[in-house]
């Protein structure tokens, strides 16, 4: 059985990852804090279930963006969306405008993929390999490399617009 500060650790080491997936798949502040929230309590719930047969940020990647689907899912039963707010502009040091409208945009281009697509190019964002990637998502290594030549073809044809 793993522990209270193994745990709080490993949520401290890897909360960049769960940001990161938060302002992927949530609208705004409000709905990025409930989904952190809620990622952290799964952790919590299945911390006792990682085996170290991966990384554990293989693994949180893995829980957050399931967390991340399931929520999203019962916010489309739920209703109405709130555009989205440009968080990640306030978390960026840098004064760079033409950096910091690029990331903007693409932060926005991503939000218009659907939620695999968004969970698959925010993990080779981070540089995670075909193999991580593909046993994050439950896709073959080929798979992931073919569904991330699409998305980029994507995202550049909206990028450009």
């Amino acid at each position: 059985m793993h522990n209270k500060k193994e745990f709080i650790k490993a949520v401290k080491d890897n909360e960049g990852i769960i940001f990161k997936i938060t302002t992927i798949y949530s609208n705004n502040k409000n709905e990025q804090e409930d989904l952190y929230q809620e990622i952290v309590y799964q952790l919590w719930k299945y911390f006792d279930s990682f085996r170290n047969e991966s990384k554990i940020s293989t693994w949180i990647y893995k829980v957050a963006l399931n967390t991340s689907i399931t929520y999203l899912k019962k916010e489309k039963r739920n209703g109405v969306k709130i555009p989205i707010e440009n968080v990640v502009i306030n978390h960026i040091e840098e004064k760079d405008t033409i950096k910091e409208e690029r990331i903007t945009q693409l932060y926005s281009s991503i939000k218009k993929l659907n939620t695999v697509e968004k969970g698959l190019i925010l993990l080779f964002l981070e540089g995670k390999s075909y193999e991580e990637i593909a046993e994050i998502s439950g896709f073959t290594p080929t798979n992931v490399g073919t569904r991330l030549h699409r998305i980029k073809l994507k995202l550049k044809s909206t990028m450009n617009k």
